[in-house]
């Protein structure tokens, strides 16, 4: 048998500290199999979970959909098991180019946002997509509605569809590294028409948003924080950073049906949705929440420790998710020296 030299005094130490930065970075999943915890995308075919919308007929289930080059498919997944239970094809709609956002809106309708550009002005026009949520979860091909939309300024990149849970208006959040904008649809969308969309307030980075169920907070995240604004009268209102988890393409976020918490998702196999409380439940029409961690736990590719809570000013800038990435990378650097000395 082989016999292993024992591990030095002055090793243990940094190991055990790399463990438990590695724990904090990536919780285990939940096991409790409630709907609306930390789960993890199962399904193999997702691979770029670009949007997130919680439903509204079926308790615990996230639609969600692919980046670019998918076709016309939005997924219908389980929190309690991280399954897809649904696999929806939308037809009439032509080639989705890039999809990166979705919604539900108080009619009941799911939108989905094919507004990608990675090259900021490519396409003269982007789509909508839309159709009832299914009462019954199955795969099934439906017949969309689409509209054409451009913007009132012209071409841009967007990552963010947000459809107002009261009114039913349509707003885009725009995506540019030195700040994007807030675009407001028509008052209603038109087919046969282009709706144009026109910019109503300013807003940082964003990938992602979403309103919360009574419609008077919106959250916009990026790849590092993410802010949620008082919003009334279709306008932005004060902002207040929340917490936002460490993970490694942060790209979708939706408030959870019942306005209690926060769900935050990233792109990638496997990828990870975790929970973050709101403080007072956006039912309780409280404003003035800052997001908490729900301990229950996250996934291998997208859970992390909470960062951005303690954000008084700025756009947030994400200090916290860069420095425990920073100090993970310099863990492991240093782990790996060690053993290559001990081994030496």
């Amino acid at each position: 048998m082989r016999s292993y030299p024992s591990r030095p005094a002055g090793l243990a130490v940094p190991a055990a500290a790399l463990l438990l930065l590695l724990g904090a970075a990536c919780p285990a999943v939940a096991a409790d199999g409630e709907p609306d915890r930390d789960f993890t995308i199962e399904d193999p075919r997702i691979t770029e979970s670009s949007g997130l919308a919680a439903s509204r007929l079926h308790p615990g289930i996230y639609w969600t959909h692919n980046d670019s080059d998918d076709g016309p498919y939005v997924f219908a997944v389980d929190s309690r098991t991280g399954k897809t239970v649904a696999t929806v094809t939308m037809r009439g709609v032509g080639e989705p180019r890039d999809v990166e956002g979705i919604s539900i809106g108080p009619d009941g309708d799911i939108y989905v946002g094919d507004i990608g550009d990675n090259l900021d002005g490519t396409w003269s026009h982007v789509w909508i997509y839309r159709f009832p949520e299914p009462k019954v979860l199955r795969d099934a091909t439906v017949t969309a509605t689409q509209y054409d939309v451009k913007y009132a300024d012209g071409a841009r990149n967007a990552e963010s569809l947000m459809v107002h849970p009261k009114t039913g208006r349509v707003y885009i959040a725009s995506k540019n590294e030195g700040g994007g904008g807030l675009y407001e649809g028509p008052d209603k969308l038109t087919t046969g028409a282009v709706n144009v969309f026109r910019r109503v307030g300013e807003v940082p980075w964003v990938t992602d948003g979403a309103f919360s169920p009574d419609g008077g907070s919106l959250v916009l995240r990026s790849y590092f924080s993410a802010r949620v604004y008082d919003f009334e009268g279709g306008r932005l209102g004060e902002s207040r950073a929340v917490a936002a988890p460490f993970q490694r393409q942060a790209e979708s976020v939706t408030y959870t049906a019942d306005g209690s918490a926060l769900m935050f998702g990233t792109e990638g196999v496997r990828s990870g949705v975790v929970r973050v409380e709101v403080e007072g439940g956006a039912e309780s029409g409280e404003s003035a929440e800052k997001g908490k961690p729900s301990g229950s736990g996250g996934s291998a590719e997208g859970g992390g420790a909470s960062v951005g809570g303690e954000e008084k000013d700025g756009d947030g800038d994400g200090k916290g998710s860069v420095g425990l990435g920073a100090v993970i990378i310099v863990g492991v650097g240093a782990l790996w020296f060690a053993l290559k000395r001990r081994r030496g």
